[in-house]
C-alpha cells in the first residue's frame, strides 16, 4: 500500500521526467569570436535526473514513477523526448527508454551501500549508463532481426549510441557537485 509520502515522491520524480525530457542542454561558446553561440548537445537533462531522483529516492519510487512515465508516452500524451505513441515501441528510442531500468538498479547500488563518493558515483555512473546503452543495442538488435534490415544495424548503433554515449557521460559531471548535499540530506533522515 502507498503512503501519502511515496505518492508525493512518485509525483515529484514523474514531474521532474517529463520536464527534463523535453530541456535539451547548451554548452555556451562565447569565446570563440566574442560570439553568443551555443551548442546544443543530444541529449536532455532526462538521464541525470534519473540518477539524481535514484540517489535521492529509494528505487522502487523511481521505477514507479519511471513506469507511468512510459505509460503517459505510449498511450496518453507525447512526453518522449521525439515524441510518443504506441508506434514508439518500433523506434530503437524505446530501447534506449528500456535501459533506464538498469541505469537505475545500478546507480540504486550507492544507496544499499551507502557508500556515496566521487569515485564510486562515477564507477556506477559509468557501468550504469553503458548498461543503459547496451539494453538499447539489444533491442535494437531484435528489431533488426525481426525487421530483416541488417543494413539498418550499424546506422543506429552509430547514432543512438556512439553517438551520445559521451555526451551521456559528459552528464554525470554537474551531478558530482551534488553528492555532498545528498549525502547530508541522507544521513539527516
Amino acid at each position: 500500500m502507498l503512503n501519502f509520502y511515496k505518492l508525493i515522491e512518485i509525483l515529484v520524480s514523474l514531474q521532474s521526467l517529463v520536464i527534463t525530457s523535453m530541456l535539451p542542454v547548451y554548452i555556451p561558446l562565447s569565446f570563440i569570436y566574442k560570439s553568443s553561440n551555443n551548442y546544443e548537445l543530444p541529449t536532455t537533462w532526462q538521464i541525470p535526473t534519473i540518477i539524481l531522483l535514484t540517489l535521492i529516492f529509494h528505487k522502487k519510487v523511481v521505477f514507479r514513477a519511471f513506469s507511468i512515465y512510459i505509460v503517459l508516452g505510449l498511450f496518453l500524451f507525447p512526453v518522449f523526448h521525439q515524441g510518443g505513441s504506441i508506434g514508439y515501441l518500433l523506434t530503437p528510442n524505446f530501447g534506449y527508454l528500456l535501459g533506464y531500468y538498469p541505469l537505475i538498479m545500478i546507480i540504486d547500488n550507492l544507496n544499499t551501500r551507502d557508500n556515496i563518493n566521487v569515485v564510486n558515483f562515477l564507477k556506477n555512473g559509468f557501468i550504469a549508463i553503458v548498461a543503459m546503452h547496451l539494453t538499447g543495442i539489444f533491442y535494437n538488435f531484435i528489431q533488426i532481426i525481426f525487421y530483416s534490415q541488417f543494413n539498418l544495424f550499424l546506422y543506429n548503433l552509430g547514432k543512438y549510441s556512439l553517438g551520445k554515449i559521451g555526451y551521456h557521460f559528459l552528464m554525470l559531471f554537474p551531478l558530482l557537485l551534488l553528492i555532498k548535499p545528498i549525502k547530508r540530506l541522507k544521513h539527516n533522515k
